[in-house]
C-alpha cells in the first residue's frame, strides 16, 4: 500500500499537512503574512487531490491559481485591502529571473512544483479586480490557461533538470519540464529542502520554520503591464498541491506601458493609493511616503531601516527618522517620504522604536518587503504605503 493510501484509510492525513508558499517574487500569500491577516502563509491547501503522479489532473475548484487559506478563510484570488493591488517585480520578455518559494520543516512531502504564465489577459483581468470574486469556473479555466502557459525548467541555459527519484519513467510525473524536489523514498531523500541545503529559518514559515527552494525561470515572449506569475507545488507523500501568485509586469523596454483603469486602496502594508486613470505614465524616479501608525511614549523616535543604503543597510544609526509632525493620541502617525527610487527596485525593511538612551526595538518578524511601482499612477511620481507597528 502507498503512503498515501494508507494515511488516507487510517484517518491520519489531516496530521501531515504539507506546507510551503511562494515568496519571491513576493506572493499575495507572503504579503498576506506580512500584513499580519494570514496567520499561516503555507498552509495555503488544495486537498484532497490527485497531486501525484498526474501533475495535471487536479482541479482547483475554490483554490483557484492564486490559493484559497481554509484556515484563515483567505481567497487570494481577488485583489485584499494587502495584495493585488500594485505590481511586486517588473520583467522583461525572455528575462531569466531568480524564484524561490519556501518549505516547511514539519511538512516537506517531496514532490515537484512549477512557476507559470497565462496569456489570456481578458482572463487574468478576473483576478485583478478587487471589487470582483471569480467563479469556480473561471478559476479552473485560469488553471488551465497557466498550465498551457509553463515555464519549463528547461528554458534556462545551464540550469540542472532532472527527473523526480521517485517517479519511474511509465508515470505523468517523469517529466523535466517541471522543477523537481529530491527523493523522499528514493535517491538521497533531501526531499526539498535539499534543493538549495539552505539553513533552517532562511525563509519564514509559521510552524517549524523553513527552507528556500530556488530557481531560475525564464520570462516569455509576453507584454503585460498587471499579470500573474502562478506558482504550484505537488506533494508526493500526500494528496496535496499548494498554489499561490505574485502580480507582476512583463513590460518590453522598447514601449512605454499605459496605467490600468483601477483603483487601488490604501493599505497596511506596501499598497500605492492612487485614484482611478488611464493614459500613458512612466516616472523616472518615485517618492515613497511611509504612513505608519505607530503608538509611542515621550522620548521615543521611529525610524525606517531596510536592505538599501537609502534606509541605513539595516544599520539603525544611519537609517532615516520618521516625522511626528501629524501625530495624534486618536491616530499615532508617522511619517517620512524616500525620494529618488528608480522604478522595479525591490528592497526589505522594519521600522524601529529608538528610545532616548539608544536602545532599539525592533517590529516583529518577517521582513517587510517593497518593489517600487514601475508606473506612476495619473503621471504622478509620489506613492503612500501605509503600515501599523506590529
Amino acid at each position: 500500500m502507498s503512503k498515501v493510501s494508507a494515511l488516507a484509510g487510517s484517518g491520519l492525513l489531516t496530521l501531515v499537512r504539507g506546507h510551503g508558499y511562494l515568496t519571491i517574487p513576493s506572493s499575495r500569500t507572503r504579503q498576506g503574512s506580512e500584513s499580519g491577516i494570514d496567520t499561516c502563509p503555507e498552509c495555503t491547501i488544495l486537498e484532497p487531490v490527485t497531486a501525484w503522479p498526474d501533475l495535471d489532473v487536479a482541479q482547483v475548484g475554490r483554490s483557484g491559481v492564486c490559493g484559497y487559506n481554509a484556515r484563515v478563510s483567505v481567497d487570494y484570488n481577488q485583489p485584499g485591502s494587502d495584495w493585488g493591488n500594485e505590481i511586486v517585480a517588473t520583467y522583461s520578455p525572455g528575462q531569466v529571473v531568480d524564484v524561490q518559494w519556501c518549505i516547511d520543516h514539519n511538512g516537506d512531502h517531496g514532490g515537484m512544483f512549477a512557476y507559470r504564465i497565462c496569456d489570456d489577459q481578458e482572463l487574468v483581468d478576473k483576478f485583478l479586480d478587487p471589487t470582483y470574486l471569480p467563479t469556480d469556473a473561471e478559476k479552473q479555466a485560469a488553471e488551465d490557461c497557466f498550465e498551457a502557459g509553463l515555464l519549463p525548467c528547461t528554458d534556462v541555459d545551464g540550469q540542472s533538470c532532472g527527473y523526480n527519484p521517485d517517479c519511474t519513467s511509465d508515470q505523468a510525473c517523469y517529466r523535466n519540464d517541471w522543477f523537481t524536489c529530491n527523493g523522499f523514498d528514493n535517491g538521497d531523500q533531501t526531499k526539498c529542502q535539499g534543493v538549495d541545503n539552505s539553513a533552517l529559518n532562511s525563509c519564514f514559515t509559521t510552524i517549524s520554520g523553513g527552507y528556500t527552494v530556488t530557481k531560475k525561470i525564464k520570462i516569455p515572449d509576453y507584454v503585460s503591464n498587471h499579470t500573474l506569475l502562478s506558482f504550484k507545488w505537488n506533494s508526493f507523500q500526500t494528496p496535496q498541491v499548494y498554489l499561490s501568485c505574485a502580480d507582476i509586469a512583463i513590460v518590453d523596454s522598447g514601449t512605454t506601458p499605459t496605467t490600468t483603469s483601477k483603483t487601488s486602496t490604501t493599505t497596511a502594508t506596501g499598497t500605492t493609493t492612487a485614484a482611478a486613470c488611464t493614459g500613458t505614465a512612466a516616472a523616472s524616479t518615485i517618492a515613497l511616503t511611509f504612513n505608519q501608525a505607530v503608538v509611542t511614549t515621550y522620548g521615543q523616535t521611529v525610524k525606517l531601516v531596510g536592505s538599501i543604503s537609502e534606509l541605513g543597510s539595516w544599520d539603525v544609526a544611519s537609517a532615516p527618522a520618521l516625522s511626528a509632525a501629524q501625530y495624534t493620541a486618536s491616530n499615532p502617525l508617522w511619517t517620512y517620504t524616500l525620494k529618488g527610487l528608480a522604478p522595479g527596485r525591490a528592497f526589505e525593511y522594519k521600522f524601529v522604536k529608538v528610545e532616548s538612551s539608544g536602545a532599539v526595538t525592533w517590529e516583529s518578524d518577517p521582513n517587510r518587503s517593497y518593489t517600487v511601482p514601475t508606473i506612476a499612477a495619473c503621471s504622478t511620481s509620489a506613492t503612500v504605503v501605509q503600515g501599523t507597528w506590529r
